[in-house]
């Protein structure tokens, strides 16, 4: 085991299951993890694993200015979700919508094949978060609301 990397259980039987070094430490950081409370959008989301994920979005303009995710499930998908919302941080509206599974992937390095399922909710939650966003918006523009 190379020097600086935290020794403990938790941490060995994950790198054991197949998770990288990064997946591992956005799993115990939890990194991005909590809620906004002056959010723009919260939106949840359960996967058919019964992992549930919820995102709440502070927007400004047409940028994410912040952005936080809760996450009732497994390591996988508290990594997942922890690393896709530093990913989306600071980026346009329409930048977020596009990361994709492999840009996911790339970030948290390696996960057991048995957990895509759980990046997919991860990405899935974003996706229906900004599409509720800007549903939201259309409907104050057609309002005429602020």
């Amino acid at each position: 085991m190379d020097k600086g990397k935290p020794v403990d259980d938790v941490y060995q039987m994950l790198s054991e299951s197949g998770y990288a070094d990064k997946a591992i430490q956005y799993f115990q950081s939890k990194e991005n993890f909590g809620v906004i409370e002056d959010a723009d959008q919260v939106t949840d989301l359960t996967g058919p694993c019964g992992d549930t994920m919820k995102i709440s979005l502070k927007v400004d303009g047409d940028k994410i200015h912040d952005a936080k995710i809760q996450v009732l499930g497994c390591p996988g998908a508290v990594a997942s979700g922890c690393a896709l919302i530093g990913l989306a941080k600071g980026k346009s509206l329409q930048e977020a919508a596009a990361i994709d599974l492999d840009a996911l992937y790339r970030e948290l390095e390696k996960m057991p094949d048995q957990k895509v399922h759980c990046a997919r909710l991860a990405i899935k939650t974003l996706q229906k978060t900004l599409e509720e966003y800007h549903g939201r918006q259309s409907d104050r523009t057609a309002t005429g609301e602020k």
